[in-house]
């Protein structure tokens, strides 16, 4: 952001006589100050868009465009808007003074001027103008403080909740490279069915912005399963699988605890959904609640995919690790039953990039 010398300023004078811009000019450029001039309404618009001035002295009556409809013209600009304008013409009745200073001006000096007044208000507004700059970087330099503080807090809250999550996790998965593979492919895949989407309002800013990280939490419920179930190297029973299955409904209510708290806080808001939905199936065989189709939130949708991805390809103790092509087979037979066709759709253009980044993930110490 430019500053304003204490002593000097960049003035641009405006006025259809030649004698008032020479004697302004000799005037203002004699006490220190870089000074413009313009004959026309018309051209000082050009000049002052082209390099905008630190005070503008405007004449009211000229031809063409006379000095209010500048001001007005000024007003509208975001950048010469704030740009003080000095009256000085020798319309000098009361109305005339009100309307100036109604469409903008700052102060009204009358002709014929005499030039110590002249240069002792427009040294008045150069100091006023330099303070109202100095003030506008100061607040500038704060919001940036305040946006980094606020932003290494999000992150630090933001830690907290996915350790909580790779904490959880590694109860069954003792590198917690579970939930971040599933953030990372995640992210992934929203943003290549984004591009392929037609109706892509669905997928909004917010979504977007967290759907990596509010993955990481969709097992978040595990935590109040026993251990003899989670960890039971073989197949559960019908009623282990219950139990197994109220992990979603645990992890969306206590995040839904938290969104009490932090009603605007997307990632808590995602995270609840996914936790709740992912294991819901695009015709409705899914749980906790049946949901078919687009009922089931997005989000949950994308997790619901990733998830089977990366359990098919990890070794656990019942089944061997497998290869991209049976997880990918698995994924494109469950189109429309399982997953949301457009997202299986996604999946296959991005098919090598998963493969690519699941591994890069399954191999990082």
């Amino acid at each position: 952001m430019r500053t304003i010398n204490e002593h000097s300023a960049n003035i641009l004078v405006v006025d259809d006589t030649p004698e008032n811009l020479r004697l302004l000019f000799r005037a203002l450029f004699g006490a220190g100050h870089r000074v413009r001039a313009a004959p026309s309404g018309a051209e000082a618009l050009r000049l002052a868009r082209n390099e905008p001035p630190d005070i503008i002295l405007l004449d009211i009556d000229m031809p063409e465009m006379n000095g209010f409809q500048v001001c007005e013209e000024l007003q509208n600009d975001p950048v010469l808007g704030r740009v003080p304008v000095l009256f000085i013409s020798a319309m000098d009745d009361t109305a005339s003074k009100l309307h100036a200073f109604v469409r903008g001006g700052r102060d009204f000096v009358t002709k014929p001027f005499n030039v110590e007044e002249v240069l002792a208000r427009v040294a008045t507004h150069v100091e006023l103008r330099r303070l109202e700059v100095a003030l506008s970087e100061q607040k500038f330099e704060l919001e940036k403080v305040v946006a980094a503080q606020v932003q290494e807090i999000s992150e630090a809250q933001v830690a907290t909740i996915v350790a909580l999550a790779k904490l959880s996790e590694s109860r069954d998965d003792n590198t917690g490279m579970h939930v971040e593979r599933i953030g990372r492919l995640s992210d992934l895949l929203i943003r290549i069915a984004k591009r392929l989407s037609n109706h892509s309002e669905e997928y909004d800013d917010g979504l977007l912005r967290v759907i990596g990280r509010a993955a990481t939490l969709h097992d978040i419920g595990k935590v109040g399963i026993p251990d003899a179930i989670l960890l039971k190297p073989g197949k559960l029973s019908t009623e282990e699988f219950e139990t197994m299955k109220t992990h979603s409904v645990v992890g969306a209510n206590t995040l839904d605890l938290v969104l009490e708290s932090y009603p605007r806080n997307d990632l808590v808001r995602v995270g609840a959904e996914i936790a709740r939905a992912h294991h819901e199936k695009w015709d409705g065989n899914g749980y906790p609640a049946g949901l078919v189709g687009e009922a089931i939130p997005l989000s949950a949708r994308i997790v619901a995919l990733v998830d089977v991805y990366d359990a098919i390809r990890c070794a656990r103790p019942y089944k061997p690790e497998q290869p991209h092509s049976v997880a990918a087979e698995a994924v494109r037979k469950g189109s429309g039953t399982h997953f949301d066709p457009a997202l299986v759709e996604a999946f296959n253009v991005a098919e090598q990039e998963i493969e690519a980044l699941w591994g890069a993930l399954q191999s990082k110490p």
